[in-house]
Order: structure tokens, then sequence, then C-alpha cells
């Protein structure tokens, strides 16, 4: 591992778990209720890492400030609460990096933007209840790309910043783990984005898979 880090911190959906079949999924049934097509997966799926935000954007072209985006966003959130995790699961190699994280008792933990009441369940449900830390999008006032949530995580895990790496799939946990003054790793297995290229972004590093944060850290 590489001198000085101490702890790994992720990013949820797009990083540890998959979670866009079911914020699609979500979108989807939006469209329908309205007697309007569903959407190819596709289209929707380079906008998951946003949330209700990517997918209402999406979907239906409102932006947070249009008129009536609160409703649509409080109805989103209802009916995805519906089936959190009806698709929803860890990437392929997650839980085997995980696992090699705990043999070596490395601390790790996740940050995300999501909601307490969705990341809590999700993160049970899938088996990442073991993390040392769960800092979620209103855990803090700010959410990524402020730094807040990462300060936040390497408090709770008594870690100085500086001695954490985190890994993400959008250019915010980039600008975010930077300004807290962590390593960062761009995820190019999730959702980056539409038409984002994360060599872009000013990581540390690109990993290609889960199992190159291995290599990364030299564990591998």
């Amino acid at each position: 591992m590489p001198a000085h880090l101490q702890a790994v911190l992720f990013d949820l959906d797009g990083t540890l778990v998959d979670s866009a079949p079911d914020l699609a999924g979500t979108a989807n049934d939006m469209l329908s209720m309205r007697g309007r097509p569903a959407l190819p997966y596709e289209a929707l799926r380079c906008h998951a890492g946003s949330g209700a935000r990517g997918m209402l954007g999406a979907a239906f072209g409102m932006t947070p400030n249009a008129p009536g985006y609160g409703e649509l966003r409080d109805e989103f959130h209802t009916l995805y609460a519906a089936r959190l995790l009806r698709q929803t699961r860890c990437f392929e190699a997650t839980q085997r990096m995980l696992g090699a994280l705990d043999e070596r008792r490395i601390v790790w933990g996740i940050v995300t933007n999501k909601a307490l009441r969705f990341a809590e369940p999700l993160v049970q449900a899938l088996g990442l209840a073991r993390s040392a830390a769960l800092v979620a999008g209103d855990s803090t006032p700010h959410t990524k790309p402020h730094p807040a949530p990462l300060l936040e995580a390497a408090k709770r895990l008594a870690v100085p910043p500086a001695a954490c790496v985190y890994v993400g799939d959008d250019e915010r946990d980039v600008i975010a783990g930077s300004a807290a003054g962590m390593r960062t790793l761009a995820a190019a297995w999730g959702y980056l984005g539409a038409g984002h290229d994360p060599h872009t972004w000013g990581a540390d590093a690109v990993l290609p898979d889960a199992d190159a944060l291995l290599q990364w850290l030299e564990l591998a």
C-alpha cells in the first residue's frame, strides 16, 4: 500500500453498486404513468450517478430550477423507494475487492450523495454494512463536489484526510476528494456521465476495473 495511506473511501452508486437498473426503471415507470414511451436503458444509465436529478433531466428534460421540479422529484423518490433493491446489485468484483481490504485490515468507508434513507437500507441489504463509515448526501450541509462529506468521513474514521484515497466514477468525486486533500481514483467501470472522459478529471489514476484498485494499492 502506498506510503501514508491508511483508509480507502468509496462512492456508492456506479462505484460499489450498480443501481442504474432501478433508477432507470423508476424514470420509465413515471413515463409510462403519463402515457409516454420508455427510454432505452443505455440512454438513462449514464445519468444514474446524479440520482433523481439525472433521471428527471434525461426523461423529462427537467432541471432543479424548473417549475414543478420539486413535485416530480418527490414522486420519483416515492416510486424509487418501492423498488430500491429490485435489480440493484454490487458490481461483480466489489465484494472480492472489499474482502481483500478486510483481509489486510485496511479501513474502508462509503461517501455518497444518496440520501441516508436510501443509502442505509441498500448498504445493509448488499452486505456493505461492515464499512467503517457511511456518509450520505444529507449527513453534512453540503454534498459532493464540496469536500465536507469526505472530511466528515475522515473524521469518523479518525484518519487524516491526506491519509485517505477516494474512489468514484464521477468528476465531482475527484473534485471533492482533491479539495479534501485526499488522493483520488476514477472508477472507469461506473456511470462516468454522458460523454465524459475520466482521464481528463485530474485523478491520481484511472482504474479500468475494481481489481485494478488492489494493484494500485500494491495488494494484488
